[in-house]
């Protein structure tokens, strides 16, 4: 039994050959792509939040998740506190979640562009002006959706108070 369920979540992390043939599917029974994007590290209820909220779109929820790579480089040499495997893993494990893929850039405008999403969603703690991909999105007619954030709950702020 667990391994079915394990293998089911494995199905949900793709490549971009494999997230582009049920990107068709999808399309084909006129299912809207819904995108997020993040690093997704300690996984909390703040995430849970967006992930529910855009689900709440009625359509595939895609998500970018940036590489161990990418991390660093944004984030510093202690992150991610988990591996991108790890937190793959974590995602594709929740109902909500239709499909991870990783990606290896600082920002996810080239997979964006790729999936040419129908709704691109974010955390409130941006504009969208801010949003990567959101002029992209907006340009083919899709939305572009901002999130009210769940005070309190961030990555962050998670690693400071294990630091104490």
């Amino acid at each position: 039994m667990t391994k079915k369920y394990f293998e089911s979540m494995h199905e949900k992390i793709m490549d971009s050959v494999r997230l582009q043939q049920h990107l068709k599917i999808w399309r084909l029974f006129d299912q809207k792509i819904i995108f997020t994007n993040g690093c997704f590290d300690i996984l909390h209820q703040g995430h849970i939040a967006l992930l529910c909220a855009a689900k709440d779109v009625n359509g595939k929820l895609v998500i970018g998740l940036n590489s161990d790579h990418s991390i660093k480089g944004l984030k510093g040499e202690n992150r991610p506190v988990n591996d991108e495997n790890s937190r793959a893993i974590l995602l594709a494990s929740l109902q909500v979640v239709d499909a991870v893929i990783i990606f290896e850039e600082e920002t996810p405008l080239r997979l964006i562009q790729e999936i040419t999403p129908d709704y691109l969603v974010k955390g409130g703690d941006y504009t969208i002006d801010q949003i990567v991909g959101s002029k992209e999105v907006l340009s083919h007619g899709g939305s572009v959706e901002i999130i009210p954030l769940v005070e309190g709950f961030s990555t962050t702020n998670i690693i400071k108070k294990m630091a104490s």
